[in-house]
């Protein structure tokens, strides 16, 4: 499990959560550069990397990269959601992104991160979708993915529609395995009850590649 934290991409600090450790898979967790010294896609980049080097290098570690997942909290799901999406931030390291085993963003922006709108000028309340968006990038073949948002009426803007209209167009473009998990009575910091809905989906994926 690659880990990724979250805060708006421009704060936070890696860290490995307690309620994923001793779960039987090893947790990685990864810092990556923050806005306002770092402006996208650099912390995009930093994230793919990441996941690259954990391609290139879990087997020293007793790792199998068959069984590779990635997930994160708000701008951390962002994160999960582009480098497994977009297929070219992971195509720079020579790494096909479909390898993912499984992609779990909890609360993550699927339109264009609202501090990237910032940079440009443009309002929190001013949605738009453009390549630095997930849902620009929707297609059949992607990795599974489990969406995991806290209740419509407590998130932050928009963020369960966001990630109900993801699912729907991913559905819609034929991918097989897209589900989407509303936690009711939880806001935007819902990642108590959500980690044992992504402990059960890295076991049941991890089962299901060797049925």
């Amino acid at each position: 499990m690659v880990w990724f934290h979250g805060g708006g991409l421009t704060r936070g600090n890696k860290e490995i959560p307690e309620a994923l450790k001793n779960n039987d898979f090893c947790v990685i967790g990864v810092n990556y550069r923050l806005a306002p010294r770092a402006k996208a896609p650099e912390y995009i980049e930093d994230a793919a990397e990441a996941v690259a080097w954990v391609f290139r290098h879990i087997s020293q570690f007793g790792g199998d990269t068959t069984k590779i997942f990635v997930s994160g909290h708000s701008a951390g799901g962002y994160l999960t959601l582009m480098i497994g999406l977009d297929k070219h931030y992971l195509a720079k390291s020579g790494i096909d992104a479909n390898r993912i085993a499984g992609l779990i963003p909890l609360s993550g922006q699927t339109i264009t991160h609202f501090t990237i709108r910032n940079e440009r000028g443009i309002k929190d309340t001013q949605p738009q979708i453009d390549s630095l968006a997930p849902l620009w990038h929707v297609r059949a073949d992607a990795p599974p993915l489990l969406l995991i948002t806290g209740d419509r009426e407590q998130e932050m803007l928009g963020r369960y529609e966001e990630n109900a209209y993801l699912a729907r167009m991913m559905k819609l473009v034929g991918h097989q395995q897209t589900q989407l998990l509303e936690l009711q009575g939880y806001g935007h910091d819902m990642t108590y009850p959500a980690f044992p809905l992504v402990v059960r989906e890295v076991k049941r994926l991890s089962v299901k590649q060797h049925e």
